[in-house]
């Protein structure tokens, strides 16, 4: 006897599709007990951007089920280098939730020692595959580095390590200070990819991918650099 299939109406399959398509890949990572590859994070982590610039915002793991499921451990989908502009949060800008991302922030995205090795403590410790260093449009750090500002303080401490980013790219045309924002983040994923004893060698085995960003203000847009 031949089974009748009901034919699903085409409102259903595409809302079906649409739901799938949206949710985030790190998902199916964590069930499948294994660590979401470089790539698939990057996806994972353009998929929410995707979302939040266009207010279909998830907000994934937030509830109390996935607080208690983080008591004995964590296993992020990335890293992220930001900085602690308030108005640059990581865990809403890629829609993930509690435990999806290791965020190290302080002003300017900076690279200092302590940053370096909680970097490297992601990666070693939790297993990160992927690194993303991320400036952002009119960042004040920055436009302080630009303008040459000395405070007299522990905010010159700050400013210091942006200065080769200001030096670098002084007489470029544009914007002076998203020139620098963007110079900034390049020279400390550069220094991330050089970085011995663990993070050089992980980046070129290609198990490691660390990439550069800005975060533009207006758009909600994170754009990846070259």
């Amino acid at each position: 006897m031949r089974c009748s299939i009901a034919k699903t109406p085409k409102s259903v399959v595409l809302g079906a599709a649409l739901l799938l398509a949206s949710i985030p890949l790190y998902v199916w990572a964590e069930e499948s007990g294994t660590t979401a590859s470089p790539d698939a994070a990057l996806q994972a982590l353009l998929a929410g951007n995707n979302r939040f610039c266009n207010g279909h915002s998830l907000r994934p793991h937030q509830d109390d089920s996935r607080r208690k499921s983080l008591v004995a451990g964590q296993k992020p989908l990335a890293t992220i280098l930001s900085c602690s502009d308030s108005r640059v949060a990581p865990e809403l800008i890629f829609d993930q939730g509690l435990g999806d991302l290791f965020v190290i922030r302080v002003a300017g995205n900076s690279l200092d020692d302590e940053v370096l090795g909680s970097i490297e403590y992601s990666v070693e410790h939790l297993g990160t595959q992927l690194i993303v260093v991320m400036g952002h449009e009119r960042c004040g750090a920055l436009t302080a580095a630009v303008k040459a500002v000395h405070e007299g303080n522990h905010i010159d401490a700050l400013l210091r390590p942006l200065g080769p980013a200001v030096q670098d790219t002084k007489g470029m045309p544009g914007d002076r200070v998203d020139n620098a924002v963007r110079e900034n983040v390049r020279i400390v994923a550069d220094e991330l990819k050089k970085s011995q004893p663990v993070l050089a060698n992980l980046h070129r085995k290609g198990t490691l991918k660390i990439v550069g960003a800005e975060y533009h203000l207006q758009s909600g847009r994170v754009e990846f650099l070259k």
